[in-house]
């Protein structure tokens, strides 16, 4: 009966941990070294909120990083991302950012936290993600030591496999839009700008709640505006794409906070055409 219960124990807790802990499974893939690569890359850190969140505020730039994210689950420091081989992604391969960006482990498959946005880069194109690498490989080396994340005792990055599990049991399987450019729209807010990192509310381990998506939720320092269609619904479509350009409201108010960081590296930037998918996606009718 022992050795039968021990048995039981020893498959449950191999089966939990292969679950767990297993590294995903990914195809070799080599940085481009094309110029159109790098000239995608640079728009697409822009466009992915990396410049936003990893610019140096001492050195504006360099995407060393620095900067400190305060949230309810402690302080985390964003790391260094120029290619600098000790303090930053010098020596990562293609597959290395391919799994750092939509897998959200390091090139040694240890944890990420969610604080960097990798449950919302699942859903980029693997050519998105080389071709960002492709422009950070072409960027200053940086040497520079980032702090410790300041974290609450529970907070680790064995306990991330578990969140990681929970996390893909809420994940709803969104609607695919007829439309291309409200579906381009989509890619841009849900995926590579991430917008509802901010804008979506979570519940009490940091898990989006999905079913209110886009409609605001509590920041360190203030509150991330509801963005849903009925909040935005005196808003045109032209509005919405003038305002991720320059920052203005429809009645004429400048943008603050930790959005205007937002608009001036990582919206203002965007075509024409991806601002308009933007607004097309977000005032869309159902």
């Amino acid at each position: 009966m022992n050795a039968r219960f021990l048995l039981i124990v020893i498959i449950v807790v191999g089966g939990a941990s292969w679950l767990l802990f297993t590294p995903p499974s990914l195809t070799e893939q080599t940085i481009p070294q094309s110029e159109d690569a790098v000239t995608r890359g640079e728009y697409l850190v822009h466009a992915a909120g990396c410049v936003s969140c990893h610019l140096s505020p001492d050195d504006e730039e360099s995407l060393s990083g620095g900067h400190a994210l305060v949230s309810e689950f402690g302080t985390f420091y964003v790391p260094n991302i120029t290619p600098d081989p000790g303090t930053g992604v010098g020596g990562w391969t293609g597959t290395d950012f391919i799994r750092a960006l939509k897998h959200g482990r390091s090139p040694d498959n240890q944890f990420y936290f969610p604080a960097f946005p990798y449950r919302s880069y699942q859903g980029m194109e693997d050519q998105d993600a080389l071709d960002i690498a492709a422009f950070l490989m072409q960027q200053e080396p940086v040497q520079v030591e980032i702090p410790p994340h300041e974290l609450q005792p529970f907070i680790n990055r064995w306990a991330m496999a578990i969140w990681n599990r929970l996390a893909d049991l809420s994940e709803p399987d969104f609607a695919e839009y007829d439309d291309p450019q409200v579906q381009r729209g989509a890619y841009l807010a849900r995926n590579l700008g991430h917008c509802g990192e901010c804008h979506t509310p979570r519940n009490g381990i940091g898990i989006p709640i999905y079913s209110s998506e886009f409609s605001g939720a509590p920041l360190a320092d203030g509150e991330a505006d509801n963005i849903t269609r009925e909040a935005l619904e005196e808003w045109s479509e032209e509005d919405f794409a003038f305002f991720l350009f320059l920052g203005i409201k429809p009645d004429g108010e400048f943008v603050g906070g930790d959005m205007e960081p937002v608009i001036e590296h990582n919206t203002s930037p965007l075509t024409q055409e991806d601002r308009e998918a933007l607004a097309a996606f977000f005032l869309r009718g159902e």
